[in-house]
């Protein structure tokens, strides 16, 4: 695979800007609700280098991007948060872990409604500016589905250990300590292992396409670009 400095130009900077926003939006939002872990340790902010992971961040989605993996996957530092000083624990654990997936989509919006603006942008500089908008329409609708995934230490875990009754929420919130083993698994290990079968495991993967379709179609709908 040919990945030319155009290529990095117009992927990095809506990835960074996807990656800095979802963070940060958790530790301001744990912070307004009651406890400023986060906040004190510098994490609500829009500097990309207090979020980025370098394995997670870099190393891995560029093995995953040189190999042909069906699915990229990846992950920042996840924000320190004391849901015991929150407000109101269980509840607001729920608003923490949606502002992330919810800043994503107000950032797929902007960049879908931006792009009615592309006329004004200088003819030199369109093409740029318009993969950029594109790029960071799809990574942030990408970030937001599979984020919400009911797996802890994802966002979707967090919300569902939240909401659901104390018998069922407990078990699930025990596998945080193996949910980043448990995504590699199903969206990495489980289509090879399929693959050297003659199976089509890419389950999680076929999901989380078809569900990041349904979001960008919602996207571009609400902003006129449908």
């Amino acid at each position: 695979m040919n990945i030319s400095l155009y290529d990095v130009s117009v992927w990095v900077l809506p990835l960074l800007i996807a990656i800095t926003f979802h963070e940060a939006a958790h530790g301001f939002v744990a912070w307004r609700l009651g406890d400023d872990t986060a906040k004190q340790l510098g994490r609500v902010s829009f500097n990309p280098l207090r979020h980025i992971d370098p394995f997670g961040t870099v190393i891995l989605p560029g093995v995953l991007l040189l190999s042909h993996s069906p699915f990229l996957f990846g992950y920042a530092k996840p924000v320190p948060v004391d849901f015991r000083n929150l407000n109101h624990p269980r509840l607001d654990m729920v608003w923490v872990a949606l502002a992330g997936p919810a800043t994503n989509i107000l950032l797929a919006l902007a960049a879908a409604a931006a792009f009615h603006a592309l006329p004004l942008v200088p003819a030199d500089y369109a093409k740029w500016v318009a993969d950029n908008l594109k790029n960071s329409l799809i990574i942030n609708a990408v970030l937001a589905v599979f984020n919400m995934l009911p797996i802890p230490p994802l966002d979707g875990g967090r919300v569902a250990v939240g909401l659901l009754p104390r018998f069922l929420a407990f078990p699930l919130a025990r596998l945080e300590p193996y949910g980043m083993l448990i995504l590699i698994g199903a969206l990495i290990l489980l289509p090879l292992l399929g693959a050297q079968l003659g199976l089509n495991l890419d389950v999680i993967s076929a999901i989380l396409r078809t569900l990041t379709g349904y979001v960008l179609g919602a996207v571009l709908f609400l902003t006129g670009n449908a």
